[in-house]
């Protein structure tokens, strides 16, 4: 038995009923065998991935709260604390009845190579609580994030470990948790990001992960004689990521013909009205089935199977694993040719080897998506400095990192002779960058 197939099963056996992280550590692991083969001795000896698949830290908690009619309500709170060899925990807080250890796990495990690939000093982390901001009023949002930020705050800092948001947890949300971050440790310090602008933020913070998917997407067009130019494309999701995803790629020449939320689809063969998608998303926190109604020639269609849809380009931007086996093989032959993920692990393992056997050009999303946090990180050293950056500043330096984020995928794939495997060559590049600080600290 290979090394890396001893830790996979040891993974399975020491974190039982957890499938989601299962998932990522496999994934991981059999894309990076080519590396760990050529390095088995030293690592065996050092415990390298035993000591990467294992969180150094994992915090759970319950988070009390009083409702609008005077109910005491309780969730459950984590943070996964995984790898700081190259920096503070870095990652987002994701509030939604889905949450438990495993999908943290996995969000941590995949953050530590996303982080990595950023070229940034931070290392990975995750975090979150299964309740649900949706039908909640403000005030209850705010008692639950105040009760929520009095027990994570005692582990959290600017040089240890830097939360942002995630699923369910946008502005709003950030500035409670931030308020009473300062109102209990009286600090005004970098410790969240993606927060307002009037209070340390950074502009482009709220684009950034969709913006960051098309930039690498277009790189890896370039890099085959391409361009987004004419191309139609179906992006899933209709949060942040989605929202941006389509206002870039429509920027540089593409139509967006198709969108979805988890209650359904849009199709609208004339192009996505995206100042309608703002307003249902962002202005009325509506659904996206509204669309239908307000926009002659569309049609909404409840449930799944958006990748019916006929595109050349599809940006998976909503959930992990919302693209399995069948989608794939339809989306193949309707002819798509790129897929780039924009959520975490959007596509199952199956899904994406299919994908790769049959020639589509496919970045996961640890490289894709790393947008988000690469400018989160800017924002930390925004607020280090005490200055604030223009928006063409901010957008420059995202563009440049995502740039780079293709060279180094592009060229550890080229280096083990797997070219255009973007899934090697991303685990590759993020996973040397880590070991090497690893091994620097010792037996840590």
């Amino acid at each position: 038995m290979s090394y890396t197939e001893e830790v996979y099963e040891r993974v399975v056996a020491q974190n039982p009923g957890e499938p989601e992280f299962h998932q990522a550590v496999r994934e991981v692991l059999e894309s990076l065998k080519v590396v760990i083969d050529k390095n088995e001795e030293e690592y065996r000896k050092l415990s390298i991935l035993e000591r990467l698949v294992e969180p150094e830290r994992i915090i759970s908690f319950r988070v009390p709260w009083v409702d609008d009619k005077g109910n005491v309500q309780v969730n459950k709170g984590y943070r996964v604390q995984f790898n700081s060899a190259i920096g503070p925990y870095k990652g987002g807080l994701r509030f939604h009845p889905s949450v438990n250890q495993s999908i943290l796990k996995f969000l941590g495990f995949e953050q530590i190579f996303k982080n990595s690939l950023t070229g940034l000093p931070i290392g990975g982390g995750k975090g979150g609580s299964n309740f649900d901001p949706k039908g909640k009023s403000d005030r209850e949002v705010m008692a639950f994030c105040q009760s929520f930020m009095t027990e994570l705050c005692k582990y959290i800092g600017a040089d240890t470990d830097v939360p942002a948001g995630d699923i369910g947890v946008g502005g709003r949300e950030i500035g409670y948790l931030f308020g009473q971050y300062k109102r209990i440790r009286g600090l005004h310090e970098g410790v969240l990001t993606g927060k307002g602008l009037t209070y340390g933020g950074s502009l482009i913070r709220t684009q950034a992960t969709g913006y960051g998917v098309v930039y690498i997407l277009d790189e890896i067009m370039k890099a085959h004689g391409d361009s987004p130019a004419g191309k139609t494309a179906v992006v899933t999701g209709s949060g942040n990521v989605a929202i941006y995803a389509v206002e870039k790629i429509t920027q540089l020449g593409a139509k967006v013909v198709a969108m979805n939320d988890s209650n359904g689809y849009i199709y609208d063969p004339n192009g996505i009205n995206l100042d309608v998608i703002k307003d249902i998303k962002e202005v009325k926190r509506g659904r996206i089935k509204e669309y239908a109604d307000r926009v002659p020639g569309s049609t909404y269609t409840e449930g799944l199977g958006i990748w019916n849809i006929k595109c050349d380009v599809y940006l998976p931007c909503a959930t992990q694993n919302e693209l399995d086996l069948d989608g794939a093989k339809t989306l193949i032959a309707n002819g798509c040719k790129y897929i780039v993920e924009g959520a975490n692990m959007p596509t199952t393992l199956e899904a994406t080897n299919y994908i790769m056997e049959n020639g589509v050009l496919f970045m996961p999303g640890k490289a894709a998506n790393a947008g988000g946090v690469a400018t989160s990180a800017l924002e930390m050293s925004q607020n280090s400095m005490r200055l604030s950056w223009s928006e063409e500043e901010v957008d420059e330096k995202l563009h440049n990192i995502m740039k780079d984020i293709f060279k180094k995928v592009d060229e550890a794939a080229k280096r083990y002779d797997l070219t255009d495997n973007y899934v090697v060559g991303a685990n590759i590049a993020g996973f040397e960058k880590v070991v090497d600080a690893m091994k620097a600290q010792g037996i840590v």
